[in-house]
């Protein structure tokens, strides 16, 4: 029995320490149909397979431990975390802004000392979140208005930072 504790006793240690942020832009959004306008072109809503995008991140995610979620004040981004945050039953989204500046969000992401993040943002700040949390430019530009299914894991152990980028649900391209 001791011999199995000393064994397991560094792959235990290595484990401690290490925070994840998962970083997605918001699911699809409403569009206006040629002809008609929207009552919140500014605001849209997820749109049928946004909704259903949002339910795939809940299902990605579900098992991540997620103990934080950050989005900003818009339909679109706190309905594509609102399945994930109904899931683990918070009743809270951690609202951001993205007017004045970034760095107050990164500041207190890196502060996060246990449990993991999701971070929901836009197509032309979701780059600018994983560079900024990285140190170093990961992603090199702000993304297509055509991709959703971008899911960016920043992993942070000490001081740190690893990156990786994978795809969730519906393939978009």
């Amino acid at each position: 029995m001791a011999k199995s504790i000393l064994y397991l006793l560094p792959l235990i240690l290595c484990s401690c320490g290490s925070v994840k942020y998962y970083i997605v832009r918001h699911a699809e959004k409403e569009t206006a149909s040629p002809g008609t306008t929207m009552s919140t072109p500014n605001d849209p809503p997820l749109s049928a397979a946004g909704k259903v995008r949002a339910i795939e991140l809940r299902e990605e995610l579900k098992a991540k431990g997620i103990r934080y979620i950050f989005s900003t004040n818009t339909i679109r981004t706190i309905s594509t975390a609102k399945p994930l945050n109904e899931l683990r039953g918070a009743t809270t989204i951690e609202l951001y802004n993205t007017r004045d500046s970034l760095d107050f969000l990164i500041q207190k992401l890196k502060g996060i000392k246990s449990g993991n993040s999701l971070i929901v943002g836009h197509s032309n700040t979701v780059d600018d979140i994983v560079n900024k949390l990285c140190g170093e430019i990961k992603v090199p530009k702000d993304l297509p208005d055509t991709e959703y299914d971008n899911l960016y894991i920043v992993t942070k152990k000490g001081k740190k930072m690893k990156f990786e980028n994978r795809t969730y649900g519906t393939p978009t391209n």
